[in-house]
Order: C-alpha cells, then structure tokens, then sequence
C-alpha cells in the first residue's frame, strides 16, 4: 500500500513568531484616523457658543443683579407652586382620560369609538386657550347644574359659579386637552405591540381586561413613555396660559411683578425662563431613567447612564495619552 504526497498547493507548517516579530510588532505604532472636519466643526460651535454666553453675561440690558434679587423671591416660588400643582393633576387625569379614550378608540361599540374620536378630533382642533377661557366663562353660559331625570324634574341643583375655583377651573381645562393627545399617545403604545402575544394570550382563554392589564398595556408603556413625557414637557409650558383665567402662576407672577415693576421685566422674563429650564430638564432626566429601566429585556445592553459615558470618555482619553507617549 503506497501513501500519496499530500498537494503541493498546501502550505508548509507556519512557524512560531520569533522574538524579532515581537519586537517588530510592539515597535509599530498604531496611528488613528483622523478626522478634521469634525475638529473644524468643534471649533466653529465652541466660538459661537462661546460668542453667546460672553454676550449674555456682559450685556447690561440682562440686569443681572435683578434676575438674583428675583429668583427665590416668595412671590415667584408661590407662583412656581402653583405651575407644579396644575401641571401634575393635569398630568394624571390627561393620561388616565386618555387611556380611556384610547380603549373606547379600540373598542367594537360602533358608539364608544365615534364618541372617543370626536372628542380627540375636536379638542385637537381647538386652541388650548380657546378650552380654557370656555371653561373659564362656563358659569355663564349654564349658571347651574342639575341632576336628575333628562328631560323631567331635577333632584340636585348647584350654583356652578360657586362650584369651582381657579385652580379647578385651570385643570379641567388643562386635563381635557391633554387626555385628547394621551389618547393617541395611548392609542400607538397598543398598536405597536405585537398581535401574536393578543392571541397567545387569547388561546390560554385569558379575558380582554386581563390582557390588557398583563400584556398589552405593560409592554405598550416602552413606546408610551417617550411620547407622554414629550406632551408633558408641552404641559408644564402650556400652564403658563392659565394666566389668561386669573391663576397666577409661575409666568403670572412674572407678568404681573413686570406690569409693577417696568423697568424690571427683562430679569423676570429671564427668571421665568430659567424655572421652566429647570423644571423640563428634571423631567427629561426622570424620562431617561424610566426608559432606561423598561428596555430592560427588551435590548441586549442597557444604554450608559451620563455617568457612565464621562467615565468612559475619561477612560479613553487616559488610553489615547498613554499611546500618544508610547
């Protein structure tokens, strides 16, 4: 029995790298790609930013001095307080209205769905300062309300002039506008979740309210919560009309210590300013948190806090000027 050579074409045996090739290899520098475009615009955006925030601090007309007399006084936190009250009880009766809304939207009651969309396609259409004003002149046109058998006599009678205050009048207003953008905020939370898991759970015989409460909702809330802090944001802005129905709220009070005050109202524009930075920046901080923990099973890695990208930006840079000295 005779053993044929193997083919010529193959490769002899690679050798073991020498201590030559290790010192050849450890010599070469490893040199990254550069990028100068990117270095440009760095440099364009750091003088404008720069050009900006010299002329905001060294421009008289911003009366600083003023703007730190204002900001903590009682008058402006008082009105701060009120924004905080409105924008959170409308907060929660707008998206509990809005699920509402949105299950009547979803729902086969020929009814329930037409109801649920004229009411989203008529408070979409009108201007929040339209609703409240109306809600605010509601006293006039239904002086009282009644309850009792349509059409027939009436058990209970309240005077509605003495019914609500300002701040009620304000959330109602509020709440109804909002629970129409909840809606559709809802309504694309649901939509977006997988059928298969509708009928999984359908075939294990669980009911529509099961289903819902279990499945569909908890998973519809990763797509629900971006949307709603956005509207949120949109909200605590919106409280500033709440003005215009004799609340004074945090922009109020900045209206009316600038109505007292003349010479004083750019400083109090720029306090009313800073507040509302203020308030949308927590809350953009909390919408990143919330996300962050329902995308847990959702995605392989959790996105880094902004902790975690400063270490890992100061990690890399310690590594880049370890090279660079190499």
């Amino acid at each position: 029995m005779t053993i044929k050579p193997l083919s010529k074409n193959l490769a002899p045996p690679t050798q073991p790298p020498s201590d030559h090739d290790h010192a050849a290899a450890s010599a070469a520098r490893v040199i990254p790609l550069r990028h100068p475009g990117r270095w440009i615009a760095t440099a364009v955006v750091l003088v404008i930013v720069a050009q900006f925030i010299h002329g905001l601090v060294t421009n008289p007309f911003y009366q600083w001095s003023r703007f730190e007399y204002w900001f903590f006084r009682p008058v402006i936190m008082h009105g701060l307080l009120i924004t905080l009250q409105v924008a959170a009880f409308s907060a929660v009766l707008g998206l509990l209205g809005g699920i509402v809304l949105a299950i009547g939207r979803a729902s086969r009651n020929p009814l329930l769905n037409a109801i649920s969309w004229a009411y989203i396609w008529l408070f979409r259409s009108v201007p929040l300062i339209v609703v409240l004003l109306f809600v605010f002149n509601f006293s006039a046109l239904y002086p009282r309300l009644s309850f009792g058998v349509p059409f027939g006599p009436a058990f209970l009678t309240f005077d509605e002039s003495k019914l609500f205050s300002y701040m009620a009048i304000a959330v109602i207003g509020l709440s109804l506008n909002e629970a129409a953008y909840a809606a559709e905020v809802v309504r694309a939370g649901l939509l977006s979740v997988d059928q298969g898991q509708l009928e999984a759970a359908s075939a294990l015989g669980l009911s529509k309210a099961r289903t819902f409460r279990r499945i569909q909702f908890p998973q519809a809330l990763r797509t629900i919560v971006p949307s709603y802090v956005n509207q949120l944001i949109g909200l605590i802005k919106g409280t500033s009309l709440v003005f215009y129905v004799a609340l004074l709220d945090l922009f109020g009070q900045v209206e009316s210590m600038g109505s007292t005050y003349p010479g004083d109202i750019i400083p109090l524009l720029m306090v009313a300013t800073v507040w509302y930075l203020i308030l949308t920046t927590v809350l953009s901080v909390v919408q990143f948190y919330v996300e962050r923990a329902y995308s847990k099973g959702a995605l392989r890695s959790l996105p880094p806090t902004p902790f975690q990208r400063l270490k890992r930006s100061f990690e890399e840079g310690r590594a880049h000027g370890r090279l660079a000295r190499s």
